[in-house]
């Protein structure tokens, strides 16, 4: 029903969704994958473009060597995050997840450019490149911040390994149709022992990756929330949960496992574990500053994305 309410609450969505900020993107770094032709091709494009602007390009240094004699910058990925006011990410989500990992603590943000698959995180078109950039560089865009995984492995009373996701950590057998037992807790209390492939613990932005392929919700970016999917369980009974993310998680690989189960995080990053031991899974401090053109819209990204009907 239509109401005084209602178009106030709209034209707020509006106003927020269109406010001009200030940019000082005067330092723009570019990443991408590095073996692929069209990523490249749009690696080279951005540069001219960018150059033309009067703005300074800093290329990651592997990038920069498969660009050819381009006049620009080049740095360490490690250095990529300090050196830079923005961040161009051109490749599929698995290029942003893997910059994200490298720039996150130096509360840059990112833009991602969609030469992938799927591309819910890198949602702007290689053939809609310079209108979707401009008005981002004079400060028209929206801003989103995604909160990622701190993941601890121990062994004896060591941390032994230690890594950050922000898609999801995930503990699986490591073997094809081999299960691994396993306890969960949340904040020293348990939750359920298990006999599973493994299980993932994943960020509201890696609900729509592989817990989305377990089973698990769809949860709204903002949520302040994780979701434990266990994978292919011995017993129906257990399903996806829900918890608060400033929960800690603690999974100890049962002692009596003849299998050494993995560690991933966000599938790139893997370590190999050994029964009895424990895994502590945190929500990070710092976030990861995300940017999108003013007519971004997440729910439009699910409905194309997951070929939904509009």
């Amino acid at each position: 029903m239509f109401s005084p309410f209602n178009m106030n609450r709209q034209q707020e969505l509006v106003i927020l969704n269109t406010t001009t900020k200030a940019a000082p993107f005067t330092k723009i770094g570019l990443i991408g994958k590095h073996n692929n032709p069209e990523v490249r091709s749009t690696l080279s494009s951005l540069v001219t473009f960018l150059q033309s602007k009067g703005l300074e390009v800093i290329l990651e240094e592997q990038c920069a060597m498969l660009m050819g004699d381009l006049l620009v910058k080049k740095v360490h990925h490690s250095q990529l995050g300090a050196q830079c006011s923005l961040i161009i990410v051109v490749g599929g989500d698995g290029s942003l997840l893997d910059a994200a990992r490298i720039v996150v603590d130096n509360n840059v943000p990112v833009l991602g450019v969609n030469r992938g698959r799927r591309g819910f995180l890198t949602d702007i078109s290689p053939q809609a490149l310079t209108q979707s950039l401009e008005p981002i560089l004079a400060g028209e865009y929206q801003e989103e911040r995604r909160f990622l995984l701190e993941m601890s492995l121990w062994r004896d009373e060591q941390e032994v390994e230690s890594g950050i996701a922000l898609n999801d950590v995930v503990l699986y057998s490591g073997d094809i149709a081999r299960m691994i037992d396993f306890e969960v807790s949340i904040d020293k209390k348990l939750v359920y022992r298990q006999r599973a492939d493994g299980i993932i613990s994943a960020t509201p932005t890696g609900s729509t990756a592989y817990a989305l392929a377990g089973g698990g919700p769809i949860l709204h970016p903002a949520l302040p929330a994780i979701v434990l999917v266990p994978m292919h369980p011995a017993t129906l009974s257990n399903r996806p949960i829900v918890i608060d993310s400033q929960g800690q998680i603690e999974i100890h690989i049962m002692p009596d496992n003849f299998l050494h189960p993995r560690l991933s995080c966000d599938g790139q990053v893997h370590f190999d574990a050994k029964p009895n031991d424990r895994i502590i899974i945190r929500r990070k401090t710092q976030e990861l500053l995300l940017l999108h053109p003013n007519d971004y819209d997440y729910y439009h990204t699910l409905r194309t994305k997951l070929g939904w009907s509009a």
